[in-house]
């Protein structure tokens, strides 16, 4: 199916480009949401009228998005999930999310703009990318944890393993402290029972003589 681009398309092409497209992408998405039009020689010709409002316009958008997306680019946002000990989610975080939490932030964003790289269904850092304008993007990370404290140790560089052995580890110190304790209050009891016939041995002689 042949479209006119309303709007610069990643992997198609750039406002005003006539572009061959399935229908099924055409009539579900791009025409729906005002990225394109049918290729029809109306609808050209109302571009053709049209194509310096819609550059000016364009321009306006794109300079907004620039300007949020200087501020946007590099934030982190912290969720916080629920997660077993393994460090995988109960449910997954979403794009909504992830809107919700820079919107929390001060942010104005849309989920649609929102992009996962990969579906985020454990603790940990996370790259996401915000499609600002179709020719501006910003790169944030969600820090997703299971509370506040264990959201500092993630944007420190521990892992939810490294935070796993470190309370394995210091449960088995604590653990070996309490043997230590209960093997030395045993030494200093043997000690004193050790002593007591020495002593009675020793009164017995200054007795005799």
């Amino acid at each position: 199916m042949q479209i006119i681009l309303m709007e610069r398309v990643a992997k198609l092409g750039q406002m005003g480009d006539v572009v061959n497209v399935k229908q099924g992408y055409a009539r579900n998405f791009l025409i729906p949401t005002g990225k394109a039009l049918r290729a029809s020689a109306a609808n050209i010709t109302s571009f053709e009228a049209q194509k310096a409002q819609l550059e000016a316009r364009n321009l306006e958008t794109k300079a907004e998005a620039d300007s949020l997306a200087s501020k946007l680019d590099g934030q982190r946002f912290v969720v916080i999930r629920s997660a077993s000990d393994a460090g995988s989610l109960y449910g997954s975080v979403t794009t909504r999310d992830a809107a919700d939490a820079a919107i929390e932030a001060g942010f104005s964003i849309d989920k649609k703009q929102a992009i996962l790289l990969a579906p985020i269904k454990e603790l940990g850092l996370h790259a996401l990318i915000i499609r600002l304008h179709p020719e501006v993007s910003a790169n944030i990370e969600l820090n997703v944890a299971r509370s506040a404290e264990e959201a500092q140790l993630q944007a420190a560089g521990k892992s939810i393993q490294d935070l796993a052995a470190e309370e394995e580890a210091a449960a088995e110190f604590e653990i070996q402290e309490l043997f230590d304790d209960i093997g030395s209050a045993g030494l200093e009891d043997f000690g004193d029972d050790d002593a007591s016939p020495a002593t009675e041995k020793s009164d017995a002689t200054e007795d005799q003589i």
